[in-house]
């Protein structure tokens, strides 16, 4: 039977036409080379080359196995190309998690940066409430997830950008026609806050900001997504914050934001889980690609320090 290492070393001395030169190509020594051509010859049962002292040619049979022989090695390697693009199509996805709260552009920034930068690793994307993310991640069912922090120590959570938190305020709202507001004087009114249920990882992050400036605000309701947050704001039934992220995409007519005296802010975490027994390559990847937004766009002050994560 033949061999692609038959038709190989033939391209090789045909294209040459000769066997020093063909021997140094592929590379290979002479004397293998020249058995194989030989044994390939008394296999078709033809002579493929006109071997003269000086001179060697190929001979009409050679010439056309020459033309096959390429055709084959072509289609091999389109045949090679295609199975590795499908198993590149079918390999594994990376299956990220994104809290339905967060609705930040630089969540898309991040996964279209990632996308660009490891265009071979197919990605899940699902949008899920802070609690089901949680169990998923607990659950392995996703290897990564995006969101403002969840409760709990076995899950790493590490920051990879901050937003500057705003002042949001009804139209009518005494405070509307200021150009910045202090976090103390707004929280001076009653305030609309995030349902610690739906959204544990704000709520942490807002608890630990009011710790620190010694805030006690008066909760003037709850809300469990963001609309609903706002809708309660807009209806002037409290005042409340958000991260200007979110509010440059609604871009709401019916409420007032302002930017805030002190520069405070949210922030957003990858999260995984690290006691897994091998991490896979395209987690470790992703999230060395995630934190390292984190460098390239830079902290705010205070920006990391607002709400650390467990």
């Amino acid at each position: 039977m033949i061999e692609l290492r038959h038709l190989r070393y033939f391209i090789a001395v045909a294209e040459e036409l000769n066997f020093r030169r063909a021997a140094e190509r592929i590379p290979i020594d002479q004397t293998p080379l020249s058995r194989t051509i030989r044994d390939l010859e008394e296999r078709m049962g033809a002579t493929l080359f006109v071997r003269a002292p000086r001179k060697l040619q190929l001979t009409p049979a050679g010439a056309k196995l020459l033309k096959y022989a390429r055709t084959i090695f072509i289609r091999l390697e389109r045949t090679e190309r295609i199975v590795r693009e499908t198993d590149a199509r079918y390999r594994e996805p990376l299956r990220i998690g994104v809290d339905d709260s967060t609705a930040q552009p630089k969540v898309a920034e991040c996964l279209n940066r990632w996308r660009r930068m490891a265009p071979d690793i197919p990605l899940k994307l699902t949008e899920m409430r802070a609690a089901e993310l949680l169990a998923a991640l607990r659950n392995e069912e996703l290897d990564a997830g995006i969101s403002f922090g969840v409760l709990d120590d076995a899950i790493a959570q590490q920051p990879i950008w901050t937003s500057p938190i705003v002042a949001v305020l009804p139209l009518a709202h005494e405070l509307a026609g200021r150009e910045t507001v202090s976090l103390s004087e707004l929280l001076a009114f009653p305030a609309i806050f995030c349902d610690p249920a739906y959204h544990p990882g704000l709520c942490r992050q807002m608890e630990a900001i009011f710790r620190e400036r010694s805030l006690s605000p008066t909760t003037a309701g709850e809300a469990r997504s963001l609309t609903g947050y706002l809708t309660r704001v807009a209806a002037g039934l409290g005042v409340g914050v958000a991260d200007a992220d979110h509010m440059q995409v609604l871009r709401r007519t019916d409420v007032v934001v302002l930017p805030l005296v002190e520069p405070v802010y949210f922030t957003t975490y990858v999260l995984h889980k690290p006691q897994l027994p091998t991490i896979r390559e395209s987690l470790q990847r992703f999230l060395a690609h995630a934190t390292n937004l984190r460098s390239l766009r830079g902290c705010g002050p205070g920006a990391c320090c607002a709400a650390p994560a467990p």
